[in-house]
């Protein structure tokens, strides 16, 4: 297995394959990136991928059959990130456990985010190569 920007739990591949199931034959997983918003400042973005929409720089990540697309502009902000899914009283969804969070909205909707290392994600792509 290679390098991977984010991790996922088994809750959110099992979630990201039913997504998929129920979006049609055309649909090949999601793209997770981030984008500017909330009161906090950033907020992760979770789109369907299609066979149209597929993009070969996008880091990629694969497992228990779900397939995640990653923004290449969003990975130094998703280092190490871990994608989980989880169904709560109060809200049903996708949760980034994101060691790059400075701190988070009170609504839970938005999150300031600080670079990762740089040279850390070097060193983990060159480690994967080999």
């Amino acid at each position: 297995m290679g390098f991977q920007v984010i991790t996922l739990t088994d809750a959110a591949a099992s979630r990201i394959n039913e997504i998929v199931a129920n979006k049609g034959e055309d649909a090949l997983g999601i793209r997770v990136s981030i984008k500017k918003g909330g009161c906090a400042g950033m907020e992760y973005a979770v789109d369907l991928v299609t066979s149209e929409n597929a993009n070969d720089k996008d880091d990629f990540v694969e497992h228990a059959g779900a397939k995640v697309w990653v923004d290449p502009a969003a990975a130094l902000y998703l280092l190490g990130t871990q994608m989980d899914f989880e169904v709560t009283k109060l809200r049903t969804g996708f949760v980034f456990n994101n060691p790059n969070e400075s701190s988070a909205c009170g609504c839970g909707e938005s999150v300031e985010l600080k670079a990762a290392d740089l040279a850390e994600l070097a060193r983990a792509r060159e480690a994967a190569a080999h």
